[in-house]
């Protein structure tokens, strides 16, 4: 009695649906820039005369930011309109990830990523979204950052996650901490303009012997040091010997 390998053939409609499921992502169906455009360039243009009615804006150090060649700015996170100021302040074009939800009306799905936004799903680790921040990263463009994962409410910085410092490790790009000030008085005070302060610090290099919190803790506590002392939160003090 022999026994020879039974095979199984499956429709090719079957096969292509699995490798569908496995590996397609919707996002991918979008376009995505990596580059300064017409459209991007007067968005911004028209957004700034729009802030410029609310806010006046303060930049310090934007000396230590690198016009060239690929970097992190890591922020802390006081509000959905944080990404606004950082823009303005920033001589380059920034890319950034923006909670999923923000996209999901077609016209600010369209005003986002000509913005230079990708959405991220922040309930689960979501590799598309890592990957487009590697993309990022390797087109030489400046990628922006919210290690708090979410906003603090001008509350004090919250525990950052490792994912900024872990990406900067893996890419071997610097890291520009970035300290926001008053973004949380946006409308509050309208007809007068509300002050907000943007603060840059020196570029942090990934050092051989850095793991990922250990550079998480670096960028926090530098951009503690940026922000008034009650904006500081759990940062607020260096523990003995940490440098």
């Amino acid at each position: 009695m022999s026994f020879a390998p039974s095979i199984i053939h499956f429709p090719v409609e079957v096969v292509l649906t699995i490798v569908e499921e496995q590996e397609f992502d919707p996002r991918d169906r979008k376009r995505f820039r990596f580059e300064m455009t017409l459209f991007r360039l007067a968005l911004t243009f028209s957004l700034t005369r729009v802030f410029d009615l609310i806010m006046s804006l303060t930049v310090e150090g934007v000396e230590h930011f690198p016009l060239s060649g690929p970097v992190i700015v890591a922020a802390n996170h006081v509000t959905n309109f944080d990404i606004f100021p950082m823009q303005i302040a920033l001589p380059r074009p920034i890319f950034f990830m923006a909670k999923s939800e923000l996209f999901k009306n077609p016209i600010m799905d369209v005003a986002l990523r000509n913005l230079g936004a990708f959405p991220v799903y922040r309930r689960k680790h979501d590799e598309w979204a890592l990957r487009h921040a590697h993309k990022v990263l390797e087109h030489g463009q400046t990628l922006g950052m919210f290690p708090e994962g979410t906003r603090n409410r001008g509350r004090g910085l919250k525990v950052a996650k490792t994912g900024t410092a872990r990406l900067a490790i893996e890419m071997g790009v610097p890291v520009v901490p970035l300290a926001i000030e008053g973004s949380d008085r946006f409308f509050k005070d309208f007809p007068r303009r509300n002050p907000v302060r943007v603060t840059f610090c020196e570029p942090i290099f990934p050092r051989p012997n850095d793991d990922p919190l250990r550079l998480t803790d670096r960028m926090m506590f530098a951009i503690a040091e940026a922000l008034p002392p009650e904006m500081r939160g759990v940062y607020a003090e260096r523990a003995e010997g940490f440098g």
